[in-house]
């Protein structure tokens, strides 16, 4: 029952106006493992403003017909549970924008055993909450943001965070926080337009702003080696992770990207659970 229900949200969650985009971009990055470009593109109107992500490619796209810094036009497939980049055309030499290294050594990435620093967020009624509040609980982390459309990046977060609230509902011992790395756009009032349904469904799920804590962001999204950029441009590209802490904020697992399925992370968090219990 809870994967037709798991179904049922993603599509839910990537209803769009339209089935097919105009994109303009540049290659900086060539995936052929997961057969993605990462694209810095431009506004596409009505969609989506300018930012860096990645793309999956259509099955029938030649990769290797490409190379780092062509600039492309293409469509942007949406499918209910899908999107992906099709109609690919080689326009010329593109620019690679500069990339802002956000991270020093007071954020660099955790390995596994090592403790989160104390970090402070807004939730969705403005009121200050920190890391070190929900200390003595296991925590699912992910980083969002509320103008990513894309279905298969932070709406598929959501969603799969919703799963594992919802599996967990009875568990009083893991919470699921979803952060949001647009410190400029989404404050609390905006997450609340976007999010309250679910944390009203489900306790154990919450949503925090970064507005007004810059540093705290900053500093828990490279400890959890998640890279964000161009907020203040509003040209935004990042990286997407989850992490699991324990009750002592000490890093336990970690899913890289969106592909990871909900089942498994399902899976890793009632084996901690129980080791722990």
């Amino acid at each position: 029952m809870r994967h037709i229900i798991l179904a049922t949200l993603i599509i839910f969650a990537s209803g769009c106006r339209k089935t097919s985009y105009p994109v303009h971009g540049t290659i900086l990055e060539i995936r052929h493992k997961s057969n993605e470009f990462l694209i810095h593109h431009d506004e596409i109107p009505g969609f989506m403003m300018a930012m860096t992500m990645p793309f999956k490619l259509a099955d029938s796209l030649d990769i290797y017909r490409f190379v780092i810094g062509d600039s492309l036009k293409f469509r942007l497939e949406m499918k209910e549970e899908k999107a992906f980049a099709a109609s690919f055309q080689l326009l010329g030499k593109g620019t690679l924008p500069e990339s802002d290294n956000i991270w020093d050594d007071e954020y660099s990435p955790l390995e596994i055993g090592e403790i989160f620093a104390n970090a402070t967020f807004l939730d969705l009624d403005s009121h200050n909450v920190s890391l070190s509040d929900s200390d003595g609980k296991f925590r699912f982390i992910s980083y969002i943001f509320t103008r990513c459309p894309m279905p298969n990046m932070c709406p598929a977060v959501v969603v799969k965070n919703r799963y594992l609230a919802e599996t967990f509902a009875e568990t009083v011992e893991i919470e699921f926080i979803l952060i949001s790395f647009d410190y400029i756009y989404d404050t609390p009032s905006m997450m609340k337009s976007n999010y309250s349904s679910p944390t009203k469904s489900y306790p154990n799920m919450k949503f925090y702003s970064s507005v007004g804590h810059l540093n705290d962001i900053f500093m828990l999204a490279g400890q959890s080696f998640v890279s964000f950029w161009g907020v203040d441009e509003n040209d935004i590209g990042h990286s997407l992770r989850s992490v699991i802490i324990d009750p002592e904020r000490r890093l336990m697992m970690a899913y890289e990207g969106t592909e990871w399925r909900a089942e498994a992370a399902e899976r890793d968090i009632r084996s901690l659970l129980k080791a722990y219990h």
